[in-house]
């Protein structure tokens, strides 16, 4: 049985034509309700929710120290790859004063995992010693991703002991160099 040639590129036509069409048709995707786009040196909005253990802690708990928001889940390729340098930020930073009197960094982990056990599972795996872990298990329907306008993972904001925003998705050591520059 002979195939037409023009059979055999009608496929790899058809998606060309589609990515192209779908790049002319992007518009920005709408902020979810209740986002808020998020700007350096603003107040960034507060987050509460249950930790592992159902106990119910508040991002503004945390006054006074620089934290850093980490947006993960258990499940995520980049996430657990990135962790271990989260790790080693924690630990180096967790004692230091900063300017402005800031005193220690900690981590706020806000986890879009939907099932508990893989998330508390995940958090001893990958040694995230820090107590501040919050999840809703409502995976990408989390209210706390919403709240941020987070669209994809690991995703990182970066606060000062007012909780003003100093700076988003910092990573390795972009994120050391500039705890570096603000530590005593």
């Amino acid at each position: 049985m002979k195939i037409n040639p023009y059979l055999k590129v009608l496929p790899i036509a058809a998606l060309i034509g589609f990515g192209v069409y779908d790049r002319m048709n992007d518009e920005p995707t709408p902020a979810p309700a209740g986002a808020q786009l998020l700007e350096i040196g603003e107040v960034v909005p507060d987050l509460e929710g249950k930790t592992p253990d159902g106990e119910t802690i508040k991002l503004s708990d945390y006054r006074g120290q620089v934290v850093l928001i980490d947006f993960w889940a258990s499940w995520c390729g980049p996430c657990i790859h990135n962790m271990p340098e989260v790790v080693n930020t924690y630990n180096q930073f967790k004692d230091s004063e900063f300017e402005n009197g800031e005193k220690g960094f900690t981590v706020f982990s806000v986890s879009l995992d939907q099932n508990k056990t893989a998330w508390k599972n995940g958090i001893a795996r990958l040694n995230q010693t820090w107590p501040n872990h919050i999840s809703d298990l409502r995976g990408w329907g989390s209210r706390h991703a919403a709240k941020y306008n987070v669209n994809s993972i690991p995703r990182t904001f970066l606060i000062d002991g007012e909780g003003r925003l100093l700076n988003v998705n910092l990573h390795s050591q972009a994120l050391n160099a500039v705890l570096q520059e603000m530590a005593n």
